[in-house]
């Protein structure tokens, strides 16, 4: 069996409830063993001996069966969580003298080199923008909901991601990896 996280896009925001005990029965129910949920906002840490591929596709399938609606599963290997936690995307002054948190999105799939590019370009001494693999790496100077970085730019060029603090994804890995 091998050890999977899946980050769940857009749990619990709206009308959008969801327990994490429910959570957990629902990926139970749909094969995966030794289930764990980390903090409410659609972390799953769990075994499978599906491969990645049709896995995502039968979380996502049975997931909107069971909830009723859609849910965009980003699905990460035990060993590409621990690659992300440890990974630094920024010089480690720009790090410690930033006000925001290190923020990392997961995308679908690594990003062409055109749409890389065009994402890039949005980077900024204010917002700080780093592609690794399947990753974004976005340290802003502040807040986030304090950014003038153009998201739906970003999401255009990249496609749909989820977002996770860099401090969520290093205690999922020191925690389930």
């Amino acid at each position: 069996m091998d050890r999977y996280a899946a980050f769940l896009r857009g749990m619990n925001l709206g009308g959008r409830r969801i327990t994490n005990d429910d959570l957990r029965s629902h990926f139970e129910a749909l094969g995966c063993e030794a289930v764990a949920t980390f903090r409410a906002s659609g972390n799953v840490i769990f075994e499978s001996d599906r491969p990645p591929g049709p896995l995502t596709s039968h979380l996502e399938e049975g997931l909107e069966e069971l909830l009723g609606y859609g849910i965009r599963v980003f699905l990460r290997s035990g060993k590409e969580v621990t690659a992300i936690a440890a990974h630094e995307p920024f010089d480690a002054k720009a790090v410690a003298a930033s006000a925001g948190k290190l923020q990392v999105a997961l995308l679908l799939g690594p990003p062409k080199a055109k749409a890389a590019k065009e994402a890039l370009s949005l980077s900024t001494d204010v917002d700080r923008l780093a592609i690794e693999g399947r990753e974004l790496y976005w340290l802003p100077s502040g807040g986030i909901s304090d950014s003038d970085l153009d998201l739906k730019g970003l999401e255009s060029a990249l496609g749909t991601w989820t977002m996770r603090t860099m401090g969520t994804i290093d205690q999922i890995a020191s925690k389930h990896f």
